[in-house]
């Protein structure tokens, strides 16, 4: 929320700075989507408008990570992002400013599918990346590691399930949870998982296209499995068959990913219980359930 003028005027003073043209806040309307961040469209009197995202001061880590995740991901060339402009504190709120996308229309989801299998297709030595970031306003650990099941394990879904002892989660629950992180190897026979950037967050309400090009935003990056990534946009549905159909054509799925799908988004689950509770529980339990009884 922009409640007086000072804000809006620390953030154009911010926007001309980082662009190099003053920039002067002429009106601003909300934008719809999230429940995490406040967020407005800022006009100026010149025509150009930008994206906004405000919250408290102790958010504006997570604004910057956000920022160097979109420049991440603009680095590869292989989807189109927003560009972030600029953020920082003013007027005692967090901001973050991103280039302002027309998103809206339709375009071709096997050209999404082909895009983020180019995008899967860079990758670095390591899992995780430089700096932890958040998922949802979760904080998500990134430490590097040359171990793609002990990072798994420890700063995923590990993690997560310390947080949801921490919330009350069923101790049948937690105690299934951690036979599972006992296990995780029999879920991975013959397959080796590279590095490869992942946009982190994705489910269909991520995703766009402006003028027919597919876009990506709101991401939480890192280096991980790619299959993470596919897994996440069959969670909440949103993706069509021909996405799927021209991301397998462009770089084919190993036949584990059938079971690993559940085991990746266990942990979107997982931080759903510990941001909102409710019956994502009994959601999570029974993903548990299934993916032990895979394992035999």
């Amino acid at each position: 929320m922009i409640p007086d003028e000072a804000l809006p005027r620390a953030i154009g003073q911010a926007i001309s700075a980082a662009t190099g043209r003053t920039f002067i806040v002429r009106s601003g309307r909300p934008a719809g989507g999230g429940c995490i961040n406040e967020s407005r469209i800022l006009a100026g009197d010149d025509g150009r408008r930008f994206f906004v995202k405000t919250n408290t001061p102790r958010q504006a880590d997570m604004f910057a990570a956000e920022a160097e995740g979109l420049a991440e991901l603009a680095r590869a060339a292989a989807i189109r992002v927003p560009a972030p402009i600029c953020h920082g504190t003013a007027a005692g709120q967090a901001f973050l400013v991103l280039e302002w996308l027309p998103l809206g229309g339709s375009g071709d989801p096997a050209e999404l599918g082909r895009r983020l299998a180019a995008l899967h297709r860079v990758t670095q030595p390591r899992f995780g990346w430089h700096r932890g970031n958040t998922i949802g306003s979760t904080p998500q650990n990134n430490l590097p590691s040359s171990d793609w099941l002990a990072f798994y394990r420890d700063q995923r879904l590990g993690f997560q399930l310390d947080m949801a002892r921490q919330n009350g989660a069923p101790r049948h629950l937690l105690e299934q949870g951690e036979r599972l992180l006992d296990n995780l190897g029999d879920f991975f026979p013959g397959y080796r998982p590279c590095p490869s950037l992942l946009h982190g967050d994705l489910w269909g309400g991520n995703q766009g296209f402006v003028n027919g090009d597919p876009v990506l935003y709101d991401p939480a990056v890192y280096y991980g499995d790619r299959e993470a990534d596919l897994a996440m946009t069959e969670l909440f549905g949103g993706f069509s068959g021909r996405f799927y159909g021209a991301y397998r054509e462009t770089w084919p799925l190993d036949p584990g990913y059938a079971v690993r799908r559940d085991l990746y988004n266990l942990y979107h689950v997982l931080n759903h219980f510990n941001l909102f509770g409710g019956g994502y529980a009994g959601q999570a339990q029974a993903m548990l359930d299934g993916l032990l009884a895979a394992r035999g």
